[in-house]
């Protein structure tokens, strides 16, 4: 089967198709790539994660490319994403490539290639890359390193500068003497240790939870940082008096938020809250940039603060590029991704952790309270994603259902507009809407949506299900 990149990189099943040979043949592309661009001599950097093998099939990657004659900078132990993205651009290097499948389940890996803005890679840096891999595959694949006249490879830390660089970002003085009780969850994934190394020195303290790296994610199965998967957090943080809780997924690019009595806050509370952290308690103003799965409180925010916001498709590809040309105040998408002015054009679930404790420094109002506020300002918003897992084979039939569906209404609530480019999304009045789109790494049917009550989400949801499963 053919390499194809998706939403945000290349993934697949470990010794199925995430194979050496594979990879070889994705290094050598990146490789040539840089070669063709004239840039290969500012050379690549590697990152890899906690998952099985991660380590081994980066240090191919960097062999590989070496033998092309292009530099390569090797981490010297497992990294979150954002911290290889933060040394692409520290380093003013060519390019990044990450081995990491992010929130997948164990039995996959994956080959994220990020440009020389630490982003991730627009769909025609992608298409130029499938192009070499498809010319690679047909010429038979990639000898294992050794044929060329190698460059060298230097191993270093990337976590150490990429700390520095977001402890800069917040008022960490300010987080690490504010006495604050935090569990932070790193589901197994290459986040471990992170907030506890970057809040110590003072009464803040951090318990850690899943810190230690087990590519197999017992009790999880896929490292996302969602409400199924933050049962134990939740009870912990309730049950032990903690201020908050903080978990991010496998590569540490997503964030997840459980308040002091153990509720999990949505993706689009956090997002929205982050904006409003940003606008009305630092006092910075700027545009906002959303994928068309996050909040409507974030439209509500804009028109209040008097900041334009605008909607893209679903992959960070899609709003880095509007982030970096509109020199915008914050980007985010619902899968608890988000960046903020100052930082890499790519999802940072570390630095977004830090900037939910320092609301709530600068408040001084649990995380809770700040939910609370959010609604008084925007009105109440509830939301949910329920996924489907569906047989391939039923992928056409299910996107004709899709196709030939023109609903008047949904949930009570008349549809005022439909967007078909990215899934099939019904805005509807109020605000509320309802989303069903493929994803891009799995046979998985997502269903989203946001409303002004649990109840009518997931009526919205149930309905949704009905328009497009057979």
């Amino acid at each position: 089967m053919p390499i194809k990149f998706g939403t945000d990189g290349w993934r697949a099943v470990i010794a199925d198709e995430f194979t050496f040979e594979n990879v070889r043949i994705c290094a050598r592309a990146t490789a040539d790539l840089l070669i063709a661009s004239g840039t290969a001599g500012r050379g690549l950097v590697v990152g890899y994660d906690t998952r099985f093998a991660s380590d081994l099939f980066a240090e191919e990657v960097a062999a590989v490319v070496a033998d092309r004659g292009v530099p390569v900078t090797l981490s010297d132990g497992p990294v979150p994403t954002p911290a290889l993205s933060h040394a692409v651009v520290d380093r003013s290097a060519a390019a990044g490539v990450v081995i990491t499948a992010s929130h997948n389940p164990g039995i996959y890996n994956g080959y994220k290639l990020k440009p020389d803005n630490g982003g991730s890679a627009g769909d025609e840096t992608v298409a130029e890359l499938e192009r070499h891999i498809a010319r690679i595959e047909r010429s038979g694949g990639v000898a294992r390193p050794g044929a060329g006249r190698p460059a060298p490879v230097g191993r270093a830390d990337l976590v150490g500068p990429y700390l520095g660089h977001i402890g800069a970002l917040v008022d960490l003085e300010a987080l690490r003497s504010a006495g604050l009780r935090v569990f932070a969850d790193a589901m197994y994934g290459a986040g471990g240790g992170m907030f506890a190394r970057i809040l110590a020195g003072g009464s803040t303290t951090v318990t850690e939870m899943r810190g230690r790296p087990n590519p197999a994610f017992p009790g999880i199965g896929h490292p996302e940082p969602i409400a199924p998967n933050l049962g134990e957090l939740s009870r912990r943080v309730a049950g032990e008096g903690a201020d908050v809780g903080l978990a991010n997924d496998g590569d540490a690019d997503r964030v997840g938020l459980v308040d002091g009595a153990g509720r999990f806050v949505t993706t689009l509370e956090s997002f929205s809250l982050l904006c409003l952290h940003l606008m009305e308690v630092l006092g910075h103003r700027g545009p906002l940039i959303r994928s068309l799965t996050q909040s409507s409180m974030v439209d509500a925010l804009g028109r209040m603060y008097g900041v334009p916001v605008t909607e893209t498709k679903v992959g960070f590809k899609h709003l880095a590029p509007l982030f970096s040309s509109q020199d915008a105040l914050a980007a985010g998408e619902e899968s608890g991704g988000y960046t903020i002015r100052g930082h890499v054009p790519d999802r940072d679930g570390i630095l977004c952790g830090l900037l939910a404790l320092e609301m709530m420094v600068r408040t001084q109002r649990p995380l809770s309270d700040l939910v609370g506020w959010l609604f008084e300002l925007v009105g109440p918003h509830h939301y949910d994603r329920v996924d489907l897992r569906f047989d391939p084979g039923l992928r056409a039939q299910i996107e004709g259902r899709l196709r030939s569906a023109a609903p008047s209404e949904l949930g009570g609530l008349a549809v005022e507009g439909t967007r078909t480019d990215d899934g099939y999304k019904f805005n509807l009045a109020g605000g509320s809407w309802v989303l069903v789109r493929f994803s891009g790494t799995e046979p998985l049917l997502r269903t989203y949506a946001e409303a002004d009550s649990p109840e009518r989400v997931e009526r919205l949801l149930g309905e949704a299900r009905e328009l497009a499963m057979p």
